[in-house]
């Protein structure tokens, strides 16, 4: 990244992810601007990271973690509300009920996250209190991204209601509707155990579904916004088009 940029960027850190320490030590050595942690508390490596330079933003899913991360001194929240694509909160709170929610609660700088894709769904979100916004969907089904063209033509041919929230005994993820998507309903609605679950979860799943092709068998992380997706462009022209109409 900083041998192809020289903007700021932000390296993407979930908690629960193994080898922890060794991802904060080579954060450190890479004198990386931002990081967004997330699944896990805030409480542990803030510190360490604001003293040495980096910003840190935390990513919740409810008023109560907002108000954990405020206290942790991170320096800004991520509310993410249940429309979001990939790994998601428990509560199934939605954005627009979230973000007012956080916004009276916290003082630091709060972004939105969930369901946002344009410029009008940007100013939305700070009608409601954000002081900015994630997006990830939207970029899904861009030319830069580096997921298969197969999914992307996945994603700009979803209608509504084609997402549902699943695996919640797990990690709660929002997936497009496919093969591997049904049997993850068929074996949550017979009530399958865990280890049922993780079995037919397996290894490497969301990279045989997002970045190999196989579109049925894999799994397929995208949000609920992915019905609004027509058309694959260039990461510039969204962004200009983003800022355009909002």
């Amino acid at each position: 990244c900083k041998a192809n940029t020289n903007k700021p960027f932000a390296v993407n850190l979930p908690l629960l992810y193994p080898h922890i320490e060794k991802h904060i030590s080579l954060i450190i050595k890479h004198k990386v601007p931002v990081v967004i942690t997330s699944a896990g508390s805030p409480k542990k490596y803030t510190s360490t990271l604001q003293q040495n330079g980096i910003k840190v933003l935390h990513v919740v899913s409810s008023t109560l973690f907002a108000k954990k991360s405020q206290d942790a001194g991170v320096d800004a929240v991520i509310a993410e509300g249940f429309e979001a694509g990939g790994h998601n909160g428990r509560e199934e709170t939605t954005t627009f009920c979230l973000i007012p929610s956080v916004a009276q609660q916290i003082d630091i700088p709060l972004v939105a996250a969930g369901g946002i894709y344009s410029g009008k769904s940007m100013l939305a979100t700070m009608v409601l209190g954000s002081d900015g916004v994630q997006i990830g969907s939207r970029f899904v089904a861009s030319e830069e991204s580096s997921a298969h063209s197969l999914f992307k033509e996945k994603v700009i041919n979803s209608a509504e209601g084609d997402t549902k929230l699943s695996l919640k005994k797990l990690t709660p993820v929002l997936l497009l509707n496919n093969v591997f998507s049904a049997e993850v309903t068929q074996t949550e609605t017979r009530g399958g155990t865990v280890e049922e679950l993780k079995a037919l979860l397996g290894k490497g799943r969301a990279k045989k579904g997002m970045f190999e092709g196989d579109v049925e068998h894999g799994e397929l992380e995208i949000g609920q916004c992915s019905s609004m997706i027509k058309n694959v462009k260039p990461a510039q022209q969204i962004i200009k088009e983003i800022i355009s109409e909002y």
